[in-house]
């Protein structure tokens, strides 16, 4: 019989399984705080001698019948000594029901029902803990992969708009981050320059301080023409997820309103002046305090004028200069569109620009005035460019992804220099392990967990608790290149073959699952369509997903099947960009690169293609669970981290910057 202390630690509630201090310092928010073991003993007091010996029986009889449960269990189960054993020994498997059995009332009316705080009906309950205190796992058999380090360390400053958690908006904030966080890990000193956003939440960076005010040139605006003066701005640094960040905005004595207002993107400002004006205010500080990095990453058209800049006000002729520039585009579908005026805002005037083999807008040939595109003058003057995946950079090459680019990237000088490059993830950040996010951690060998992560979403959300019914996910922003007309025929493919369907998501193309939110599937049984976005409930429906669906028309590279595949869900996508290098489907045929076939795949754009891949992997759920499981712990083995990516991503700062 287990011991009641045996119970407890089962908890991490005792001294020994208390999670680790960083998890609690920077992940756990909500109102209800970690109960100390003073406490629970004070609770354990007021249980009476009767309550806790008929306690102990169910415990025992619990404990009993699943030893004779796995002792029925087929040799032929993957793992199925091991599981075994470690379940009649009271290994996580029993803890899962353990923690499920209904406790005595006096201790339930305090709210340690195994640590799980359970949803009521109407509850947000995304925006507070899910449990009383955290319970990540520890000491799993996933073995931690050594992590490189490399010799003749190089020193990166990445220019970028985004950068998460404090300024994200979407996949763009992951990368800065997840590369910044990984190339430091291999020892190489990072550095990330960010926009002071008004927005920002301060108190999620450490140790913000004051460095240092610039007097930066830029362009204004002065009875109808475009004059250069020097703007006041302050520099400010912190670290960001262990990553040294410089933050830059107008200085506070000015009239600017850069950077002001209650979001990133959409402020009270012009963000075409404001991000020529960031390009030349992280030029003009990396000048004034004398630093000249080997490499200079450029992320999308916000920092692509940076690289214009760089080599014709900095270092023009290239003279002396040890720092090479890269360009990564994360998207090709805004390209910053830019007059040659509006150029002055850097405080440089835009016609030097204007030709073809430099930065000028082929679209506008011809047109009073002629306009500049900053995505092309980026791609013209920098020493490489990258974009986030294999098969998008050879969509751009060779496809139609580069639109009216295509002409600039058939130059050889340029093609030469395009290299694709596979994002990952976050790894410690998407962990179902030890993520606090999630009412139950779990792992591949760990697996039971997720069967409580499912019930709570169910039971949060006001869906029918059923814990046989596959429940799909979408994730995502909701405009045209995630496939709005898919989403929808996957809501009500999925609906009407029995199944429960989430969506998570906003964006211009929202209007139709708002109807539907309000109308056909309000208060749904099996359908629950959030228009909004939470990163704390997006944690929990990847954690309770069986099945996340990204049916994109095209995506550069995509997280969201890398996150689902971390949590142990069965992507199902569209075969495009970087969802073709991460998905293969359980059916092809051939060995697939990642070591795995892991999720279900489609090439069209119609319903019926989309229906195709989502029936099929329906049916697997259904009719062989045991494949299923063994498909979705598979999943969460797959290597999605940042290791790989980051060494790519040095290899090529290498071949520059030795050029």
């Amino acid at each position: 019989m287990a011991s009641l202390k045996q119970v407890w630690e089962w908890r991490g509630l005792v001294r020994g399984a208390h999670p680790r201090p960083r998890l609690v310092k920077t992940r756990i928010s909500g109102p209800m705080m970690p109960r100390t073991v003073c406490q629970v003993a004070k609770i354990e007091e007021t249980v009476s001698l009767e309550e806790e010996l008929v306690r102990l029986r169910r415990e025992n009889e619990l404990l009993r019948k699943q030893l004779a449960l796995y002792q029925q269990a087929s040799p032929t189960t993957p793992d199925a000594a091991v599981t075994s054993a470690s379940r009649a020994a009271g290994g996580p498997e029993a803890v899962v029901e353990v923690l499920e059995r209904p406790l005595p009332k006096t201790v339930k009316e305090v709210g340690v029902d195994g640590g799980i705080l359970w949803p009521t009906p109407g509850e947000r309950f995304w925006e507070r803990a899910p449990r009383s205190a955290p319970a990540p796992l520890e000491g799993g058999t996933e073995q931690q992969r050594p992590q490189e380090r490399d010799l003749n360390t190089l020193h990166v400053v990445h220019i970028t708009a985004e950068m998460a958690p404090i300024a994200k908006v979407g996949g763009l904030g992951d990368v800065v981050t997840g590369l910044a966080k990984a190339a430091q890990a291999r020892g190489h000193f990072v550095t990330v320059m960010l926009p002071f956003y008004e927005s920002l939440p301060v108190d999620q960076i450490e140790d913000l301080k004051h460095e240092m005010d610039v007097e930066v040139p830029k362009g204004y605006r002065w009875d109808g023409e475009m004059r250069v003066g020097p703007l006041r701005t302050s520099v400010f640094w912190g670290r960001v997820q262990g990553c040294p960040v410089y933050l830059l905005r107008p200085a506070e004595e000015t009239s600017s309103s850069i950077f002001r207002g209650g979001k990133i993107y959409g402020g009270s400002y012009n963000e075409m002046e404001a991000y020529l004006y960031f390009c030349r205010a992280c030029l003009e500080y990396l000048q004034v305090s004398n630093q000249h990095p080997h490499i200079l990453q450029l992320h999308d058209w916000h920092a692509a004028a940076a690289a214009l800049l760089f080599w014709e006000v900095y270092n023009p002729g290239a003279v002396n200069s040890r720092t090479r520039v890269m360009l990564t585009i994360h998207n090709m579908d805004n390209t910053g569109e830019c007059r040659q005026d509006e150029f002055s805002f850097t405080g440089m005037p835009g016609e030097p620009f204007a030709s073809i083999d430099k930065a000028l807008d082929e679209r506008t040939i011809g047109h009073n005035p002629e306009r500049l595109n900053l995505m092309k003058g980026g791609i013209v003057y920098s020493n490489a460019i990258t974009t986030v995946s294999p098969t998008y950079a050879n969509e751009v090459l060779n496809g139609g992804a580069a639109g009216w680019l295509r002409s600039t990237f058939a130059r050889p000088e340029l093609r030469s220099k395009f290299y694709g490059i596979l994002n990952g993830i976050d790894i410690e950040e998407w962990d179902p392990a030890t993520d606090p996010l999630l009412p139950a951690n779990y792992d591949a060998e760990r697996p039971g967990g997720k069967a409580l992560c499912k019930k709570f979403l169910q039971q949060g959300l006001g869906l029918a608790v059923d814990e046989h019914k596959p429940l799909v996910a979408v994730v995502s922003r909701l405009v045209p290149q995630k496939g709005i007309h898919l989403i929808k025929a996957a809501l009500f493919r999925t609906v009407e073959r029995g199944g429960q369907f989430v969506l998570l998501g906003s964006g211009h193309s929202d209007p139709v699952f708002r109807s539907l939110a309000d109308g056909q599937f309000k208060d749904h049984p099996d359908c629950r369509l959030k228009i909004m976005y939470s990163e704390r409930l997006a944690h929990q429906i990847y954690a309770a997903a069986d099945v996340v669906v990204v049916p994109s028309m095209f995506e550069p590279c995509g997280l969201t099947q890398m996150i689902a595949l971390r949590y142990g869900a069965v992507p199902v996508v569209r075969r495009t960009g970087g969802l073709a290098d991460t998905v293969f489907d359980v059916d092809g045929s051939g060995a697939a690169p990642t070591g795995s076939r892991n999720g279900f795949t489609f090439d069209g754009a119609d319903d019926g293609s989309l229906h195709g891949a989502l029936d099929r992997a329906l049916q697997l759920y259904e009719q062989q669970p045991s494949r299923w499981s063994s498909l979705s712990r598979e999943n969460m083995r797959l290597d999605v981290s940042w290791a790989k990516s980051a060494k790519s991503y040095v290899d090529v700062y290498r071949s520059i910057a030795a050029a």
